[in-house]
Order: structure tokens, then C-alpha cells, then sequence
């Protein structure tokens, strides 16, 4: 696997992702904005941009990223 093209470390487990929120001339050269729900894998992808929101002290943090599954919200835990 391959790591995210940006994560981003946060302290809540909502986040809203626009994909504009770093870029200059903001939200018109993003994406629609989306709630996301961290749930207790410790991370999530948008679907849109495909950052990756990180639940600082969570059990993703300080993990290689790349090692971890692409995780879209809403998306089931997997089997262990």
C-alpha cells in the first residue's frame, strides 16, 4: 500500500473535511464539505480528497500509514 496524500492529526473524533482548508483561494478550489466520524480504528479518509484525519493518542497514531487500509466513513471494521 501506498501512504495517504495528507493526513492530518486532530483532536475529536468529527471532523469536517472540505479539501481546500490549506489551499489558497479556498472551498472553490476544494470540495463539497463533508462530516467525517473516527471510529475506534483511530483515523479516517475522505472520500473525496482522500486526506487522512488521525485521532491524536488514538491507536493509528504514530503508526506507518502506509500500512494501514484506506478507511472512507461509514465503512465497516474489517475482520479480525
Amino acid at each position: 500500500m501506498i501512504p495517504p496524500p495528507e493526513t492530518t492529526k486532530v483532536t475529536t473524533r468529527r471532523v469536517a473535511c472540505d479539501g481546500a482548508t490549506d489551499i489558497p483561494g479556498g472551498a472553490a478550489l476544494g470540495h463539497p464539505r463533508v462530516w467525517l466520524e473516527i471510529d475506534e480504528r483511530g483515523y479516517v479518509d475522505c472520500g473525496y480528497c482522500d486526506r487522512r484525519f488521525i485521532l491524536i493518542g488514538g491507536p493509528a497514531d504514530g503508526v506507518d500509514q502506509a500500512a494501514l487500509p484506506d478507511i472512507s466513513a461509514g465503512s465497516p471494521p474489517e475482520a479480525a
